[in-house]
């Protein structure tokens, strides 16, 4: 009875990583830019693609409906709606009053040891910044957010954000491609960390919020 119970788990276990693994996937390829807006995706193609069933493509589809990345017309099929100019200012300016209210948080609650990642973090974008080494200073711009995420002492707070850091990735690395805009953005990281680490709560969440505010104004000089 024991054993089947185990083997009963297993297969539920396994078919929410299956669908997890087919979701992760297709959303990255939705926000990278892999599949155009309005794009119809089409269930047997995908399956076939990922060599799985069309099960786990659906409920990945419902999901992404969720998130309002997919729409689904009855009897139609699931297109993509994706992220627009639009979604991206709104993600940008609603991030901009998490961001502030994560850092004063996280000023509350931040390590000795995070402290010292986000030091780490800062010098190394300095260096990548003057060697226009792109994909090192996104991953660095990453770490930096995401441990301040972890600081905040507070799960809703974190998922929201990473979510949204998610969702804008793309348009990140355009916006950090920007004459200026790498050196510029890693000062206002040093500024943070140093408010963090004096804690200064007030301070940590002003400099959080127009860290925000200046990648808005970056993005418009992108012409995004």
């Amino acid at each position: 009875m024991e054993d089947n119970s185990k083997e009963v788990q297993q297969e539920v276990t396994d078919k929410y990583s299956l669908r997890g693994r087919v979701f992760n996937r297709m959303r990255e390829d939705i926000l990278s830019g892999k599949y155009g807006r309005d794009e119809e995706l089409r269930e047997i193609a995908i399956a076939a693609d990922f060599g799985v069933s069309r099960t786990p493509v659906r409920e990945a589809l419902r999901q992404l409906e969720l998130e309002g990345l997919v729409h689904i017309i009855p009897n139609k099929g699931a297109y993509v709606t994706g992220i627009s100019a639009k979604d991206i200012h709104d993600i940008y300016h609603i991030r901009s009053y998490l961001e502030g209210l994560c850092a004063r948080w996280a000023c509350g609650h931040i390590s000795k040891e995070q402290l010292e990642q986000l030091e780490e973090i800062v010098y190394l974008c300095e260096f990548h910044a003057k060697k226009q080494h792109l994909e090192q200073i996104v991953e660095l711009d990453n770490k930096f957010h995401k441990i301040i995420y972890g600081a905040c002492d507070s799960k809703m707070l974190e998922h929201v954000l990473r979510d949204f850091h998610h969702y804008v990735e793309r348009v990140r690395r355009i916006s950090l491609a920007g004459e200026g805009r790498a050196e510029a953005s890693n000062k206002e990281h040093a500024a943070i960390l140093e408010a963090l680490r004096a804690g200064d709560c007030e301070l940590a969440e002003k400099l959080a919020h127009e860290h925000m505010l200046f990648a808005i104004e970056n993005l418009k000089r992108c012409g995004l």
